[in-house]
């Protein structure tokens, strides 16, 4: 079984994507061999109001019964944009979303804005999990029009100090992870899951020894980057590194845990 936990439907506005529909997803995940995916709106970082994003995947979804039952909706929340209260209490209730997205760096907002925190804490009361990317795309190759900031691990450790008890999935681990010792034991302490799809899994034997073996899973940040890198980092961990049990936690047991499903 595979449960891809970083994948994305919708536009990029500087770089053409394939299969960027829910069908197109489907069929990539039947060439790939996966079961499942964590799904969210691309346009949900462009558009000004990103509400109009998370009613096009709830729509899309619902246009054929093979999506509901292979994709794992999250929704895009904008904390610092008017009614997003409003907007993450539809999606819970209405629109069945089963996380929610932030994207702070191109929202313009950090991690300890005020706004930010409360709607973390709101998704940790109703036990939704909050997916962060650390970033969307490789700022050296971008146009001109994107946006440049990149995060690394430590960037997120405000929100993981003020919210200690919420549920999250950091995705495209692509900076430094270099940790001190206390930021080190909090990520060891929250709950919390990294996908493999960033540049930095690359050692990621090292990883899973450095933060545990229960703080990954596959991830592919699909149709922005492959869909086989991911998966290619488990599959090729040495015996020493991780036996059939770990790459099955890597591979669905994590995150099946992780999202309870």
């Amino acid at each position: 079984m595979l449960i891809d936990c970083n994948s994305y439907v919708g536009h990029w506005p500087f770089r053409q994507l394939r299969g960027n529909t829910c069908r197109g997803l489907l069929e990539r995940m039947e060439t790939y061999g996966v079961d499942m995916t964590v799904v969210s709106n691309l346009n949900g970082i462009f558009y000004k109001n990103t509400q109009h994003a998370n009613q096009e995947l709830h729509d899309e979804i619902n246009s054929d019964k093979r999506f509901a039952k292979q994709i794992i909706p999250f929704a895009v929340i904008n904390p610092v944009y008017s009614g997003w209260q409003t907007d993450f209490e539809t999606c819970r209730t209405k629109l069945g979303m089963k996380g929610i997205r932030l994207h702070p760096i191109h929202h313009r907002y950090e991690l300890d804005h005020p706004n930010c925190i409360e709607l973390v804490r709101m998704a940790r009361d109703y036990n939704l999990p909050v997916a962060m990317s650390l970033r969307m795309v490789d700022a050296r190759t971008s146009s001109w029009l994107d946006v440049e900031k990149e995060w690394s691990l430590r960037d997120i450790i405000p929100i993981l100090k003020e919210v200690p008890d919420a549920r999250f999935l950091v995705l495209n681990v692509a900076n430094s992870t270099a940790l001190s010792d206390e930021e080190l034991q909090i990520f060891r302490n929250t709950n919390l899951i990294m996908d493999t799809s960033g540049r930095n899994m690359n050692d990621l034997g090292q990883m899973l020894s450095q933060f545990g073996q229960e703080k990954f899973a596959f991830g592919t940040h699909a149709p922005l980057l492959d869909s086989r890198t991911g998966l290619l980092r488990i599959e090729a961990l040495r015996d020493q590194e991780a036996d059939t049990k770990t790459k099955n936690l890597l591979r669905f047991g994590n995150i099946k845990r992780f999202l309870k499903l």
